[in-house]
């Protein structure tokens, strides 16, 4: 039996129609299996992370065959072994703030997440037009894992720390096993 590894990519150019069908057909190509990915249009382009677990010998020849797809810069990592699990359990919740926009302000909500205890494990931010005003405001969501003592009220409070003019929603999430 084949050893089977798991290659960590990014991809990143110009979107268009089809493009993960044929990333899709490439890794099914070389006998690999698309584990878990993550995925986005951006500004006209497409943006992606993406696991792949696949023969050794074939891993090359995959990289190859999805740098073939055309206008993509991919970087491949072996992924790296798991840590070891946390002696303390982490909770993970769910955020959404909304605020108006300012220079440095995912910096000081990366700052603030850190500050209560908490990693992000997802980020997604955009800008959107205020209703009635025009400007533009700045919506951020997410997931953030909590080690105790931390706790959904730390995280609150450092969000909400931030600025008064911030709508900052947390819910947790069930826990989940990888």
């Amino acid at each position: 039996m084949a050893i089977q590894r798991s290659l960590v990519m990014t991809l990143i150019g110009p979107d268009r129609p089809g493009l993960v069908e044929q990333l899709s057909q490439v890794v099914s190509d070389h006998k690999g299996n698309w584990i878990e990915s993550r995925m986005a249009h951006l500004a006209g382009h497409f943006a992606g992370i993406l696991r792949v677990q696949c023969p050794d010998s074939e891993r090359e020849a995959l990289v190859t065959g999805l740098q073939k797809v055309g206008g993509l810069a991919i970087h491949a990592e072996e992924e790296l072994p798991a840590e070891p699990p946390k002696k303390r359990p982490a909770k993970s919740f769910q955020f959404d703030v909304m605020g108006n926009d300012r220079p440095g302000i995912v910096r000081e909500l990366a700052a603030a997440i850190v500050e209560a205890g908490g990693n992000v494990e997802e980020l997604t931010s955009n800008l959107e037009s205020a209703p009635h005003a025009g400007h533009p405001v700045f919506h951020a969501t997410g997931a953030v894992t909590l080690t105790p003592p931390a706790s959904r009220q730390s995280l609150s409070t450092a969000l909400e720390s931030l600025s008064p003019d911030l709508s900052v929603t947390i819910e947790e999430l069930p826990p989940h096993n990888e």
